[in-house]
């Protein structure tokens, strides 16, 4: 939507890449009448590290621990859609075993990640003490991720055709 540069109670606020209400690599150009949003320019990009590039020389497994670093919030989900595309386009059957490892993986990731989102969330909103609860719940789970991959983040434990090692004996007791 193209905004008419003759209106005059117009506002124009710049959000980003380096705002206090965003916590992340974005810019909003946002344009205001009053407090109506009549346009929103993202700008992208403030995060560009050349993953392509870097890819052009590296096989599949060469490239496995680049991709943990795409969203390392969520290290596990790259790894996944990573793997997966080789898996089916070779018709590669992952061990039913394997497959269960990495739901299990892919679930606690995904716990982590939203509790990565809701403690700064709850902070935002002036709620200090659930910050440190829900972040003590997060150490846990890199925990458990330290006990199955050697690494609390980054954890290139996906293969193609399975998982890089089973879980440690009592893992699940932990």
């Amino acid at each position: 939507m193209t905004v008419s540069a003759t209106r005059k109670d117009l506002m124009i606020v710049n959000m980003g890449p380096h705002h206090p209400s965003m916590h992340g690599v974005l810019r909003l150009i946002i344009t205001l009448d009053g407090e109506d949003v009549i346009d929103c320019e993202p700008i992208l990009g403030y995060l560009h590290r050349g993953m392509e590039k870097i890819a052009e020389n590296r096989t599949i497994i060469q490239y496995l621990p680049y991709v943990t670093r795409w969203d390392y919030l969520a290290t596990m989900f790259t790894e996944a859609i990573t793997v997966n595309g080789p898996e089916q386009l070779g018709n590669i059957q992952v061990p039913k075993r394997a497959r269960y490892i990495r739901v299990i993986m892919l679930e606690l990731s995904r716990i982590a990640s939203h509790l990565l989102w809701l403690g700064p969330f709850m902070a935002d909103i002036g709620a200090q003490t659930p910050f440190f609860y829900i972040f003590r719940e997060r150490e846990l789970i890199y925990d458990l991720f330290e006990a199955a991959t050697g690494m609390r983040m980054m954890h290139n434990y996906f293969r193609i055709g399975g998982v890089a090692a089973d879980l440690p004996h009592g893992w699940i007791d932990k």
